[in-house]
């Protein structure tokens, strides 16, 4: 960059006074903001390089605000590599490439008791157990559960729950449990399906599967069918797993990190391979510093991603950072072994990367042609709630009625911010006291998640209630009698004088509700999802009111077909000549006993 006589900050004085050794600088404004916070084996050389040339035009604006530099000398670029990945999560600088930590990586948890529980874990490991992942998010790890719980019948309840159980749950009721809370299995048996879970999520799924081969043989064998058919069952839907979770020829651990740029624009594809089996994948669209290159961005992400978490013992990247050798060097000492970072790989790797640069690209188009509107209030709602990724899948509840008459539960789905009109429900409310909401609630909820943990359907990443504590403490019971755990639960409460934008929010287990400003977009999405769940249960109560109200009271009574229907309008010129009609009159209608004209006098004179 040419000198510039009206630039205030004289980098050539100021060049002169800097070591040649490693190093962090940090570029600020004239208003004492940290605008950039960069890293150098050689200090002087590195700041000198902005103001003898600038790479684009993002490095330009950035040079040309720059007011003051202060820089800290480090004795290894190792060190220089920690402290520079500190000081960008402190100051978040606008030139950076800045990532939203994660605060911590999911796993699944396998507890060290008589009778082992398998759940979400995320946080500090003090639990005695084992721990399997880290998995690319908290989706992945409830679909594993999920997947787990059809194959192997683990407990995945709460502790407090399974040990005030008095008669079994839903979860043995449809066989994805062999209810130890009631001494239904012994310990002994249910350790053979604990040793199989631990061998399938070590990638030893073959091995299980030999296992089951060879107890299905003996159980024909033996004439008990019934029981070679079940594991002949079993095997079948474990090979299918296999097939879809199994990395053609990969038996350990591995990342793998493909970058895609558009229109200033970032997007970071990250897939998950632990023994061999691919845990699934994640989407990250960090700010980028104004359109940073792609190696830029892959050093930033490992990093921000890595450093001061565990690491596997490869990680594939789409492009190759300048520091790669440092990055690498830093991560080996952290997991106190070799860690490679693996810029071209060749053979069945490449193809790896290339369907993992794929999905960066289509996820990151997506994106963009996606309505700006749902995305910002999408990742308002993300900061609002702080949670670790916008809740991609997103349900809300409502019910609607007419003085308990004809209620109707609705169910309505938003994916990425948007309405998902294909996967909104109804639920036709029976057999419930009138006006109770709760038990309307809870007929919805169950009906609902039932079929989901059947397999049909997704589980969403927030549930919206429309209501306060109450409302929120009594789905979140039904939800855990469900065997239902980790799932982020909202309550959405109007204000004092029920006005739009006066909302208060609940999250389960706060006592302070979140009452966001009347223009937050994170508070407009709410709204939005409230209301077209709101709107879905009303068309349906309003449609089920008027089928009521053109059924024939007839329908409802027992013993009244469509023939003995016909011949009492017939006879009676209608329902209203009908209704005037006596008990004598109808019982001589034929096929009409004294007793069903009784009932039927009574379907039309109900206070008699």
């Amino acid at each position: 960059m040419p000198d510039n006589p009206d630039h205030s900050f004289d980098h050539k004085a100021f060049l002169k006074t800097l070591t040649q050794g490693p190093g962090v600088y940090r570029m600020q404004n004239a208003a004492g903001e940290v605008m950039y916070v960069g890293k150098a084996r050689n200090l002087r050389r590195r700041v000198g390089s902005y103001f003898t040339r600038a790479s684009n035009t993002r490095i330009a604006s950035m040079v040309s605000q720059i007011a003051s530099i202060e820089t800290t000398a480090t004795h290894t670029e190792g060190e220089a590599l920690l402290l520079e990945n500190n000081l960008i999560k402190e100051h978040k600088p606008r030139y950076n490439v800045l990532l939203r930590d994660d605060k911590s990586y999911p796993y699944l948890f396998l507890s060290d008791e008589a009778f082992p529980r398998l759940a979400f874990h995320r946080g500090a490991k003090k639990a005695r157990g084992r721990y399997f992942g880290p998995y690319p998010s908290a989706g992945a790890v409830r679909d594993t559960l999920q997947m787990l719980q059809k194959l192997f019948p683990i407990r995945q309840c709460e502790d407090s729950y399974y040990r005030n159980r008095s008669r079994p749950c839903l979860q043995y009721q449809i066989d994805r449990c062999t209810a130890p809370c009631v001494g239904f299995v012994t310990e002994a048996r249910y350790a053979q399906d604990v040793g199989d879970t631990e061998l399938f999520l070590e990638g030893k799924a073959s091995d299980v599967i030999q296992r089951w081969i060879d107890k299905m043989e003996e159980a024909s064998g033996r004439l008990e069918f019934e029981e070679a058919a079940r594991l002949r069952d079993q095997i079948a839907a474990l090979r299918r797993v296999q097939e879809k979770q199994y990395v053609s020829g990969e038996r350990g651990d591995l990342d793998i990190v493909a970058v895609a740029t558009d229109g200033g624009s970032a997007c970071v594809q990250l897939f998950y391979v632990r023994q061999g089996r691919n845990l699934g994948n994640k989407s990250l669209f960090p700010r980028s510093g104004d359109g940073a290159e792609p190696a830029e961005i892959v050093s930033a992400f490992i990093a921000q991603h890595y450093l001061g978490k565990d690491v596997p013992g490869q990680i594939l990247v789409s492009d190759a950072p300048e520091d790669i050798d440092v990055l690498a060097e830093s991560l080996s000492l952290q997991a106190g072994r070799k860690v490679v970072i693996q810029p071209n790989p060749r053979g069945e790797r490449a193809r790896w990367l290339k369907m993992a640069h794929d999905n960066a690209r289509l996820a990151l188009a997506a994106r963009l042609a996606s309505s700006g509107s749902a995305r910002l209030r999408l990742a308002a709602l993300q900061e609002a709630l702080d949670l670790d990724e916008p809740p991609a899948r997103m349900e809300c509840f409502d019910i609607s009625h007419t003085q308990g008459a004809e209620t109707v539960a609705s169910c309505v789905v938003f994916v990425d911010g948007a309405p998902h009109k294909t996967d909104y429900r109804r639920f036709n409310i029976r057999n419930i006291t009138p006006g109770d909401d709760y038990a309307a609630m809870r007929q919805a909820l169950e009906r609902r998640y039932r079929r989901i943990i059947a397999g049909e359907g997704s589980m969403p990443d927030l549930l919206l209630i429309d209501g306060g504590q109450g409302q929120l403490s009594a789905a979140a019971q039904i939800l855990a009698d469900l065997g239902i755990e980790n799932l982020l639960l909202l309550g959405v409460a109007k204000g004092p004088d029920r006005r739009p934008g006066m909302e208060q929010l609940f999250l389960l287990g706060g006592n302070t509700p979140l009452i966001l400003p009347a223009d937050s977009q994170a508070l407009h999405l709410v709204q939005q999802i409230r209301d077209e769940a709101h709107r879905f249960a009303i068309t349906g109560h309003r449609q089920r009111r008027g089928k009521a109200k053109t059924r024939s009271v007839l329908e409802d009574i027992n013993g009244i077909g469509p023939k003995r229907r016909a011949r009492l309008l017939r006879q009676f010129g209608g329902l209203q000549g009908l209704a005037r009609a006596g008990i004598e009159d109808i019982s001589t209608v034929e096929g009409i006993s004294e007793t069903l004209a009784k009932e039927i006098y009574a379907a039309f004179h109900p206070q008699t």
